[in-house]
């Protein structure tokens, strides 16, 4: 049996596409001078990767994993389907970080980021997710990772986000790997039905790296592998 998710399984709608084509060219005719165009806020998060000594987004998307590795296809996500899952929020301040990270994000903002599909490359590997890179200072990268064991203590008993229901969360083993790691399950209620979602957050200096698989067959075989783990860090240095 092959199973066809990649992203987390949250109920969101895809975000409205709104119109933002703004050429710094005025449409009038006359003498009129063109208006100055604002920084984006790619432009802007990229002046901020600079002055921190970090990645920016268009260097985590070179160093991020494309195409097959360790079992698995690793393709680019659809901006759409990245920003669908920003923002959202916990009924619980302590498991905001949880909750970032189900939606493809960092609880604190970063200043670049990556996100891949992982599919598996063999029919009878059941094991789907999702991969994304986040860049920051070290020192913000590393109160992630500390505020991200918080939440795993925290919230034993799960917590709501944009109306469903988490109803456990529980620790497991992390790999040896990047500069610190954690590795958790949530157990989400989907309908009737449980499903459990397992992540393995690594930092490697001021980048997380964070790794999202469901199997609905054995959940105990959810978890990315270590293979591929270890080749996205060995791109980004590590």
């Amino acid at each position: 049996m092959r199973l066809h998710r990649a992203l987390p399984i949250v109920a969101v709608l895809p975000a409205l596409l709104l119109a933002s084509a703004c050429s710094g060219e005025s449409t009038e005719s006359g003498d009129k001078k063109p208006k100055a165009t604002a920084p984006s806020a790619d432009e802007k998060n990229s002046a901020e990767a600079k002055r921190l000594g970090a990645l920016d987004a268009e260097q985590l998307e070179k160093a991020a994993l494309t195409g097959k590795t360790a079992g698995f296809d690793a393709k680019k996500i659809a901006k759409a389907e990245v920003e669908a899952g920003r923002g959202m929020q916990a009924d619980r301040k302590a498991c905001q970080p949880l909750a970032s990270l189900i939606g493809g994000f960092t609880h604190l903002p970063a200043v670049g980021t990556a996100h891949r599909s992982l599919q598996p490359t063999a029919a009878t590997d059941a094991t789907v997710g999702s991969m994304w890179l986040a860049s920051h200072s070290e020192a913000d990268a590393t109160r992630v990772m500390t505020d991200l064991r918080a939440a795993v203590t925290a919230c034993p008993k799960g917590f709501k986000t944009l109306g469903l229901t988490y109803g456990k969360v529980e620790g497991l083993p992390a790999p040896k790997l990047g500069d610190e790691a954690v590795g958790y399950r949530i157990t989400g209620d989907i309908g009737k039905q449980k499903v459990p979602m397992t992540y393995t957050v690594v930092r490697e200096g001021g980048v997380i790296a964070a790794f999202y698989g469901v199997n609905m067959l054995d959940p105990n075989h959810a978890a990315i592998p270590e293979p591929l783990i270890k080749a996205q860090l060995d791109r980004l240095g590590g």
